[in-house]
């Protein structure tokens, strides 16, 4: 088949709204049974994915037959996070508003690098920085960039602190490298997320020369054990314990981190949201005092996946750890997106981010979080009363959950995940095998908890 006959296709079906119908219909199918199918993909789901391996086609093929195979072999084998009984990795729902924007945009298929590229990319990323500064009490004019999620989001905020800190010693990075580059110490709590190690690797400084500061047993850091801070100290505290969902003690370190010159990253994938909340505020008291801060939306927030946020109160630190030049590009008077993330093509993830916060307002974001942990108590109130152990303090959104001894509580987790009715992960905390679970969707409710609790119970007595 000639190119020209290629193309011709492709635009016969770029008009072709019987396809887009077909594919609204799917999704719409999707969301109205996804409460009531498997948390987990049944086995027959799993082998239905074996449709998709095939040799590529030699020629093209028929649009409508594509979105059919996908929604009947890859609509079963999805995990049903968006329904209110999955439990697992911290992932978050996502709020109808936010959704249906991102279906929207997807349409638009916007280049979010440049305001020439997109405006209207811009001007909402301008708003959400402006909201998102204001919902979280952090410092006036601090910076925003919209990345994929927190392990961006942390590799970026952490860019900046390391190229902050030697540039007030007299080395630019960006220009000279690291080779000889005056040395930083690095210092976290024992709980640090792996994240973090991670970015401190692919950022040069090294996940084994760092400091570790001892922590509770909640993982909270010790205060009264952080070495003495100066202005090379790279300081990375945490907002939510990926395990207990404990936060670091924010008000007793940061004003000492602040007088030494130090920078500090507060990873709060999930936790950075308890701001937004007058009754759980005085968990993040502190946090306006960091330098850097990462969170996701598409956790706590319930905003779609891929909403990760990356926070600086020196804009210009920001900016020059992450800029670039070429002789093509068009920066403006307005706001350009990629100065403030490593991406320069990305899509527009502001527009369902600005849904979100949108159709939530600042009490509705206070009224979701508290919603989250109010469930989360709940959920380990209920375990408890059923004879497992609890052995987190549960003040956020997470629960630990054991039973008599590491094999009960492995064959346990493995009846609940294999039961399809909800969805939990395994741990380890302090040496002992658990089963974490995260309430992180709005349409968790009462009734999917005592359905939930009712699984564990049933998994338990199985395992004996």
């Amino acid at each position: 088949m000639a190119a020209d006959d290629i193309s011709g296709r492709f635009r016969r079906h770029a008009t072709d709204w019987d396809l887009y119908e077909q594919a609204k219909n799917y999704a719409l199918d999707y969301m109205r049974t996804v409460c009531d199918r498997p948390v987990s993909p049944a086995p027959a789901a799993l082998a239905g994915l074996e449709a998709f391996r095939e040799p590529l086609p030699d020629g093209p093929s028929d649009p409508h037959d594509i979105i059919a195979t996908l929604h009947r072999h890859g609509s079963p084998a999805t995990v049903a996070q968006t329904g209110g009984r999955y439990f697992g990795f911290v992932n978050g729902g996502v709020i109808p508003a936010a959704l249906a924007a991102k279906w929207l945009s997807d349409a638009w298929d916007q280049n979010a690098a440049l305001h020439v590229m997109s405006p209207v990319a811009s001007v909402l990323e301008e708003v959400c920085e402006a909201w998102l500064v204001d919902l979280l009490g952090l410092p006036a004019g601090t910076a925003a960039g919209f990345v994929g999620g927190t392990s961006n989001a942390s590799l970026c905020g952490l860019a900046a602190g390391r190229d902050h800190l030697l540039r007030r010693q007299g080395w630019d990075a960006g220009a000279a490298g690291l080779f000889g580059a005056p040395a930083l110490r690095v210092v976290l709590g024992e709980g640090a997320h792996s994240t973090v190690y991670k970015a401190l690797g692919i950022l040069g400084l090294g996940r084994e020369r760092i400091i570790k500061v001892p922590a509770d047993d909640q993982g909270r850091m010790r205060a009264d054990r952080l070495p003495p801070l100066d202005d090379a100290t790279l300081l990375i505290l945490q907002a939510g314990h990926v395990q207990t969902g404990a936060f670091d003690p924010f008000a007793a370190i940061c004003p000492r981190a602040r007088e030494a010159g130090a920078w500090v990253h507060i990873d709060g994938a999930f936790g950075l949201w308890a701001a937004a909340s007058p009754a759980l505020r005085a968990l993040t008291a502190g946090i306006e005092q960091g330098d850097s801060w990462s969170a996701d939306a598409h956790k706590t927030l319930n905003a779609p996946y891929d909403g990760g946020i990356v926070l600086c109160r020196h804009r210009d630190a920001l900016v020059q750890a992450m800029s670039m030049t070429g002789s093509y590009i068009v920066y403006s008077d307005h706001r350009d997106g990629m100065l403030y993330t490593a991406d320069m093509s990305r899509r527009a993830r502001a527009v369902e981010l600005w849904a979100a916060l949108k159709a939530l307002g600042r009490a509705g974001a206070g009224q979701l979080v508290d919603d989250l942990c109010a469930k989360a108590r709940y959920f380990a109130a209920g375990l408890r009363q059923a004879g497992f152990r609890i052995l987190n303090d549960v003040c956020f959104n997470q629960v630990l959950a054991a039973c008599g001894d590491p094999a009960a509580t492995q064959k346990t987790l493995a009846n609940v995940q294999q039961s399809g009715e909800c969805w939990c992960g395994p741990s380890e905390w302090q040496g002992e095998t658990v089963i974490r679970i995260s309430v992180c969707s709005y349409r968790t409710t009462l009734a999917d908890i005592d359905r939930s609790i009712a699984v564990f119970v049933k998994a338990r007595e199985a395992a004996k």
